[in-house]
């Protein structure tokens, strides 16, 4: 690892023109000297494009392709990359200033780490809430069962040449999860940085939202693509989904005496049994 590795920002970009400036301007600002910023425009709406334009003196490459989804916009930021280290970054989303040179610290100081992220703050629609998420990280044994890491992570270059980057075929969402069971499938752990130092926008309509909808698929399709992975570490993964499992009982059985849950059955109940007699 060299002194001062360059460090390729890639932001794909899909009709986020309200934020996108924020997205550039924190990669921007990283303490950290060595980098460049190529910006994947996935076939934004016009508006965007006039946004991206008039930011494109800011920027070290603007790529346009059609609307491909973000796995594709990532990969080909990545191949048109001259950095040892890839930042990816959502278009909606930003870092603070000091990431990238904490980042690549934990990279010189542990040969075994694969991939660098950190905690985030949750930023909400309606700004009514307040919520530090933190991802736990650690090695594949970590990945089974769901992501410990933020979707927007630092690895090495090599590293996602070798695994094959992202999945282009997964469009509808989860394939950052599914790139890091890659990356770590062989060797090597995920590190966080045990600080806040991204911003997560919690929207309606976007690719993680769309995922939430098609949540089991997804996890089927996973968990059919790695079940090597899942044989392998059997134990692990059965305990994982007995937690999760054993969480959502949980949650189910709060909110059933939740005073709402109870008092909406009980206006609802009458109506209930007026529909039945009309069966």
């Amino acid at each position: 690892m060299k002194e001062n590795d360059l460090i390729s920002i890639i932001i794909p970009c899909y009709n986020d023109a309200e934020f996108i400036e924020q997205a550039i301007n924190s990669a921007l600002n990283q303490t950290y000297p060595n980098k460049e910023i190529i910006v994947v425009d996935d076939g934004s709406n016009k508006n965007t494009k006039v946004v991206l334009k008039s930011l494109e003196q800011k920027i070290d490459k603007l790529i346009t392709q059609e609307n491909s989804g973000q796995s594709r916009a990532r990969n080909n930021g990545i191949k048109q990359a001259k950095g040892s280290f890839i930042l990816v970054l959502d278009s909606d989303d930003y870092f603070e200033n000091s990431f990238c040179e904490k980042a690549i610290y934990i990279f010189k100081k542990d040969s075994n780490v694969k991939l660098v992220t950190c905690f985030a703050n949750l930023i909400f629609d309606d700004k009514t809430k307040n919520y530090i998420y933190k991802p736990k990280g650690g090695d594949i044994k970590s990945f089974l069962t769901s992501n410990s890491a933020l979707g927007s992570a630092m690895f090495k270059e090599s590293d996602w040449d070798v695994c094959g980057g992202y999945d282009e075929s997964m469009t509808n969402g989860l394939e950052d999860w599914e790139f890091y069971i890659r990356l770590l499938s062989k060797s090597g752990i995920a590190e966080i940085v045990k600080e806040p130092l991204y911003n997560y926008r919690k929207r309606q309509n976007t690719t993680t939202s769309k995922a939430n909808k098609a949540k089991y698929e997804l996890l089927n399709s996973i968990f059919t693509k790695h079940k090597d992975l899942n044989i392998k570490y059997y134990d692990e993964f059965t305990k994982q989904l007995l937690v999760k499992l054993e969480k959502e009982e949980r949650e189910k059985f709060k909110n059933k005496n939740r005073i709402e849950f109870k008092l909406g059955e009980l206006i609802l109940t009458p109506f209930r049994w007026v529909k039945s007699i009309f069966k």
